[in-house]
């Protein structure tokens, strides 16, 4: 008899048999247009490490001759924290279920000598040697790299709650009982239910991680489970502790996902859940992620059709805040001369807000160049909007030393600033929890409560109550709307963060920006608040709408995903029928945004960009979501570049600081920065263009903007006025203009006292 890790050759095409068999067990799954893309990437292969002999009561399928068993694996680099917590997770509880009526279902798990003749059955099922532990990568329910057609269930409750619902964090929709509900419920509640996953290849299964139901009025979790494997999807073997059926503890609520490692590893193409007991009042509902690294596959069988790999040289993981500032110091020393690294204040717990300028000459404004900023981070568990932005940084350093024409001419002809983590508090929470256990919310607000995103001052409201307050021709500001006081008391509830971002706004005349966020995958612009206090939900733009939709369009229509129409959506919201923008008004209405408050205060026009449906991924996905969103940072950043741009001097050539840009038929201005020049972004088109300042008479001009990029030069001398000219000649001789009116009563008063 040979040795476990030997085989002769007709064995090894049992071995491919058995595989093309699994693959036929879902039929028509070849012919689905996903089918090939399902294999979990990741920058380098998992596997390239030699495996340890199996032991003997777990025999492993044949093999070619002169091969080992298990194939050579490397282990992808894990966070930290990805997929276990700082504390220790509930584990499986170790007592055995009694055995099923049925006596020939034990033999079928049974680890027995007889169990050898197995090994070389179709139905057997691998199990991965107890010493070996690896750290696999969720396959990607939450991410959407599992697709519905690889979910099944026993039963379900009904469409929206079907089998495809059964993700980690998937959030339902307002109206719950629709299409888009909170996660896989079973049509009935017995021991019969389940609910499985196809990986579509030999994959070595290490864990569960599993929540209830997303509901805002219904309590429904599963409180314990089984986990079988399969490699048919016809032969189940159930995972084992000791001689009996393991049981494994589930949730005691339906939001924090509770994460049980297997106690062996377990090697087949398909698992299987089977819920054994659930919440008394509730129903089987469940959702979860699978943790598991799939098998090399030398036949190239399931060949991803549009494989993805990134030849970036880049330091895909997740930093905490030590390392995300050393990180950033590394890359200034690698290009200290467009490098800068600053803080813009700090956090409720003490953190600075470290940003890093890119410019090749940091530390200072220079004249005619527009200044542009990303955010993220503003919800700390909003993850991979941080990491996107140090990839870029290091992206950016690495690409101007390699003299890449267009990186270098962007940074050149840019001031660019980027905050990776504008709420560090918020992230080192999320960070504790890691990629999978954090939940949807923990680390989503301050370390005093407040949602960043939302605690800016509603300056919305006060313009549109003092234009309906006008009767006339408007005449209130229509930019640059003053903070209400309350808002700057030091008793108001605003977040020590949100006053760092509104001074750094004030201080730098940014010109276009984006905040970095998570959950979704769409880009949102202004405004975000309704005009119609009695509704949740209408289109609601801005004076600049057309501009706006252009911004968001150029980052979804470069963006891997985000426009393409087949792609599944990530929780309840389509956004195809505007390719991947909407208005934020329209999705749902929110009182004090960034996106607002920048537009009606500042030059700035800003943006909410969602890169991804899963806001903590783990750090396998980095590499591929990196890819998704490179392209579609840096053609976002190039849109500063795109309207018309200048200088407004006086007559002796000197900037004017503050001078009003009027643009004919758009009723929002902007104004020059301290040297007196000024960036307008507008769509390709001629525009009547007006220079005003107090103390000089307007001027006016026609403006072309092209399609190219590059904004169009359009500068403005203003000459003083008569009135103004008089307050310089005689400020300049210590004296004030004269007073007509009062030199007459002086003079009426002298001559009666003459006449006296």
């Amino acid at each position: 008899m040979s040795r476990p890790g030997t085989a002769t050759p007709a064995l090894a095409l049992v071995l491919l048999a058995v595989t093309v068999a699994g693959v036929g067990a879902q039929g028509a799954a070849l012919e689905d247009p996903d089918y090939y893309g399902q294999e979990i990437w990741s920058q380098e292969p998992y596997y390239t490490r030699p495996e340890p002999e199996p032991e003997t009561f777990s025999p492993p399928l044949p093999a070619g001759p002169g091969e080992e068993w298990e194939p050579r694996l490397q282990e992808p680099r894990a966070p930290k924290r990805a997929t276990k917590p700082k504390k220790a997770p509930k584990r499986g509880k170790s007592a055995p279920e009694p055995p099923p009526p049925d006596k020939n279902s034990n033999k079928k798990v049974m680890r027995t000598k007889s169990s050898e003749k197995a090994a070389n059955d179709d139905h057997s099922v691998r199990v991965a040697p107890e010493d070996v532990r690896e750290s696999c990568p969720p396959l990607g329910l939450e991410t959407l790299k599992i697709t519905d057609f690889q979910l099944h269930a026993s039963t379900v409750k009904r469409y929206g709650l079907g089998a495809h619902r059964g993700r980690l964090n998937i959030q339902a929709g307002i109206n719950e009982n629709d299409f888009y509900d909170g996660a896989w419920c079973a049509g009935r509640n017995d021991l019969q239910q389940w609910i499985e996953v196809d990986a579509r290849r030999l994959t070595r299964f290490t864990g569960v991680i599993t929540q209830g139901r997303n509901s805002l009025w219904l309590s429904d979790w599963v409180t314990s489970y089984k986990v079988m494997v399969s490699n048919d999807s016809h032969t189940w073997v159930t995972v084992k502790n000791g001689s009996g059926d393991m049981i494994f503890e589930g949730n005691s609520e339906k939001e924090i996902p509770v994460l049980n490692e297997l106690p062996v590893p377990m090697v087949a193409r398909y698992i299987r859940i089977n819920p054994r007991s659930w919440f008394d009042n509730g129903s089987i509902c469940m959702r979860m992620e699978i943790l598991g690294c799939p098998l090399p596959d030398p036949n190239n069988y399931y060949h991803r059709r549009n494989e993805m790999t990134t030849t970036d040289d880049l330091d895909f993981k997740h930093h905490n805040y030590k390392e995300m500032r050393q990180l950033m110091k590394v890359v200034n020393e690698m290009c200290p001369n467009i490098t800068r690294i600053y803080n813009i204040g700090k956090s409720h717990q003490g953190l600075k807000l470290y940003a890093v300028e890119i410019s090749d000459h940091p530390g200072e404004h220079e004249v005619g160049e527009p200044e542009f900023h990303y955010i993220a981070g503003a919800h700390g568990n909003e993850v991979l909007g941080r990491e996107l932005l140090l990839l870029l940084v290091q992206f950016l350093c690495q690409e101007y030393l390699a003299r890449n024409a267009r990186i270098v001419h962007l940074v050149e002809e840019t001031r660019i600033h980027i905050l990776p983590s504008l709420n560090p508090d918020g992230y080192e929470k999320a960070y504790e929890g890691g990629s999978e256990l954090g939940g949807w919310s923990l680390g989503r607000w301050t370390h005093d409560g407040i949602d960043i995103n939302n605690n800016f001052p509603d300056l919305n409201t006060l313009l549109w109550e003092a234009e309906d307050q006008q009767n006339g021709p408007r005449k209130v500001p229509n930019h640059y709307i003053a903070i209400p006081e309350w808002f700057l008391s030091e008793n108001a509830t605003v977040a020590a963060e949100t006053r760092a971002v509104i001074a750094w706004m004030e201080k730098i005349p940014f010109v276009l920006g984006g905040n970095l966020q998570g959950g979704e995958l769409v880009v949102a612009y202004p405004y975000d608040l309704v005009r119609s206090p009695w509704k949740t939900q209408e289109h609601t733009p801005t004076p600049d709408d057309h501009v706006f939709r252009w911004l968001a369009y150029s980052y979804a229509s470069t963006h891997r995903l985000m426009t393409d129409a087949r792609r599944r959506v990530c929780h309840t919201e389509e956004f195809q029928k505007e390719e991947g923008t909407v208005n934020g008004a329209s999705w749902h209405t929110v009182a004090g945004s960034l996106n607002d408050f920048s537009y009606l205060h500042t030059n700035c026009f800003e943006l909410s960009i969602y890169v991804g449906c899963d806001k903590y991924p783990h750090e396998s996905q980095l590499p591929e979501e990196w890819e998704n969103n490179r392209e579609s940072l840096i053609v976002f950043m190039e849109q500063v570049h795109r309207g018309i741009k200048g200088l407004v001097r006086d007559s002796h050539g000197k900037g004017i600081p503050n001078a009003i840009i009027s643009v004919e038929g758009v009723n929002h201005d902007i104004r020059t920065a301290n040297d007196g020049d000024y960036w307008r972004l507008l769509n390709p088109g001629e525009y009547a263009v007006t220079a005003k300042a107090e103390g000089f008479t307007a001027s006016t001009k026609n403006c072309m903007v092209g399609y190219d990029m590059g904004a169009t030069r359009c500068d403005f001398t203003l000459s003083k006025t008569n009135m103004a000219r008089i307050r310089e000649i005689m400020e300049k001789f210590g004296k004030q203009p004269v007073s007509l009116p009062a030199r007459r009563l002086k003079l009426r008063g002298r001559k009666r006292r003459q006449r006296g």
